[in-house]
This record gives C-alpha cells, sequence and structure tokens, in this order.
C-alpha cells in the first residue's frame, strides 16, 4: 500500500516541476531594449556584459546617459532631461521623438551600438 506522504510529495514534485517548466523553459522573449513611452525613455541592458560610458542621444542633438549600466539594467529618464551641448534642453512641448540612438562600451572591450526610429519616421532629405 502507498503512504499518503509519497502521494503528497509526488504531487508536490509534479506541480513544482510544471510551474519552473511554464516560467523559465523555452526560449526568453526580449523586448525592444530602447522604449518611449510618454515623456519617458527607457534603455535596458539585455545583454550579460555591464556597459561602460553609456550616451543616449534624442533627434541627433540632446544627450543624455549614465557611467555605467548593469546586465539585465534599465536607464530610464524623462526627454525633458536630455540636453544640447549648448544647455538647451529637450521640449516635449514643441518637438516629437523621432530617432533615438545608444552608444557604449561592454566590459570586454566592444561597442554597443543601438537605434529606434519611430514607427512613421520616414527620415531627412
Amino acid at each position: 500500500m502507498v503512504r499518503r506522504s509519497y502521494v503528497v510529495v509526488i504531487c508536490v514534485a509534479g506541480a513544482l516541476a510544471w510551474y519552473f517548466n511554464t516560467q523559465f523553459g523555452g526560449e526568453r522573449v526580449l523586448t525592444d531594449p530602447i522604449t518611449v513611452a510618454g515623456r519617458t525613455i527607457a534603455v535596458e541592458n539585455q545583454t550579460g556584459r555591464e556597459w561602460r560610458n553609456v550616451v543616449v542621444t534624442v533627434n541627433d542633438h540632446f544627450h543624455g546617459g549614465a557611467p555605467t549600466l548593469a546586465p539585465g539594467g534599465r536607464l530610464s529618464a524623462p526627454v525633458s532631461q536630455f540636453a544640447t551641448a549648448h544647455g538647451q534642453r529637450f521640449d516635449r512641448g514643441r518637438q516629437s521623438v523621432y530617432k533615438i540612438e545608444v552608444k557604449a562600451t561592454d566590459a570586454a572591450g566592444e561597442a554597443v551600438r543601438l537605434e529606434w526610429t519611430a514607427p512613421n519616421y520616414k527620415g531627412r532629405g
């Protein structure tokens, strides 16, 4: 006769195996590393290496960034904090975000470059 405790252990083990397989099994679905939501820009490091000297450029002229971005880390900032070399801040009331470029160097010394363009942006010229 099978003891009740064995049945409970087998059921719990099966439930745990199912949970871990559905939560952590299969391919990892990556999201877009650059997102624009309202007045906020977010950059996510989806690599396994730290990024250094992270520079985020909005519309070719407005810059911001961070000294480092850890693996899996996220850099998030309102667009109003991005400024030109002359100190002019991005004014969301007068401008739209149409292009974002991220440049950095990873821990191995390799260049990191990401780009995002607005879905309806056709480019200049």
